[in-house]
């Protein structure tokens, strides 16, 4: 009799520290309404599946996923999420606030640990803003026809990641504004979007294997000071369309620090303005943080269709002493007015 009772009672035991654990049902939704019920009611964990057709509307999310549990908003291409706004009395700030509508696709607010994956964003101000949103994957996303920049990891979305994605015809309001992928913020902005002593550490966000252009009416990627550590790799720029407004005349403008930019395609053809293929530049925002140094670039393939001087043109040797831009000799040019490079190459 104790045996019997031995053994149940070790039975019982074996359930209580093995439970299986619950898996959330995946929220579906195939409207504009039902979609902002759900990015309004995630939580860690959550799934958002979109069936195709057009989501037309405001779509912005304050919720927090996890590392373990991220928040998904996934649909098929033709899932396509199109904002007409702006609209309404705008706060000195961008922060989602009552009455007020950005005009962006889609808005992740202080939101981080989310998976973007499949759908498309179209026809809106802006196309995906991430804001304080870091950790956040954007995996085979589609954004064209916006009037600025697709993609922007802002106000230190660091650690972030945008891979096999596709963006094209940007810009068609604000020319010098539409940036492919843009990666944290102009200095003269960090009263907005700075954080961490003032900066916009929207540091360590790796670009992959994405094709930008044509039409991408500022830089596919432009790369702001203050940010550090990220990965360029695997991209394909097509310049076409560049159009030279708020010094937009190169594939990838770098103004961070320690980037590794490597195994990427850039080709030009007119009609456009084309300088060169990459640009570093150096604007001052402090003594201690040189802006636009310590980049390496190799495995490059740069078409600069006969307009494009260098492939790679390094603004500034001087300013970057202590660590200097790097060029390896595994980059190669083609239809350059110049050459490769405007810097001793390393092998």
């Amino acid at each position: 009799m104790k045996g019997g009772i031995l053994v149940a009672a070790a039975a019982f035991t074996a359930l209580v520290v093995t439970p299986q654990a619950a898996t959330a049902a995946p929220v579906d939704v195939s409207t504009a309404a039902q979609l902002q019920a759900a990015l309004a009611g995630a939580t860690p964990g959550t799934v958002i599946r979109m069936a195709p057709g057009t989501y037309r509307g405001s779509f912005v999310s304050q919720k927090v996923g996890t590392s373990s549990q991220p928040i998904t908003l996934t649909g098929p291409a033709n899932a396509v999420l199109i904002n007409d706004g702006p609209s309404g009395q705008a706060p000195s700030c961008p922060v989602p606030t009552a009455g007020w509508d950005s005009g962006y696709g889609l808005w992740l607010y202080g939101a981080p640990y989310w998976k973007l994956t499949g759908f498309t964003v179209a026809e809106s101000k802006k196309g995906i803003v991430l804001d304080n949103s870091h950790h956040t994957t954007v995996d085979g996303v589609t954004v064209h026809h916006v009037d600025e920049e697709a993609v922007h990891f802002r106000r230190s979305s660091a650690d972030s990641v945008i891979r096999d994605s596709k963006i094209t015809d940007t810009g068609l309001v604000q020319k010098g504004y539409g940036e492919g992928v843009y990666i944290g913020s102009a200095n003269s902005n960090w009263g907005c979007h700075g954080n961490s002593g003032g900066v916009d550490r929207s540091d360590r966000v790796q670009v992959l294997d994405n094709t930008i252009g044509p039409n991408i009416a500022a830089e596919p990627i432009d790369v702001k000071e203050g940010t550090q550590s990220g990965v360029i790799r695997g991209n394909t720029f097509n310049g076409q369309g560049i159009t030279g407004q708020n010094s937009a005349d190169s594939w990838i403008d770098v103004k961070g620090v320690g980037y590794l930019i490597e195994n990427n395609t850039g080709t030009f053809a007119k009609p456009g303005t084309f300088a060169n293929g990459y640009e570093t530049h150096n604007p001052s925002t402090s003594p201690s943080f040189p802006n636009g140094c310590g980049n390496t670039w190799r495995g490059n393939n740069s078409d600069l269709g006969g307009v494009g001087g260098y492939a790679i043109r390094i603004t500034s040797t001087s300013k970057c002493k202590d660590r200097p831009n790097v060029v390896h000799a595994s980059n190669t040019v083609t239809r350059a007015t110049k050459g490769l490079t405007n810097v001793p190459v390393t092998p």
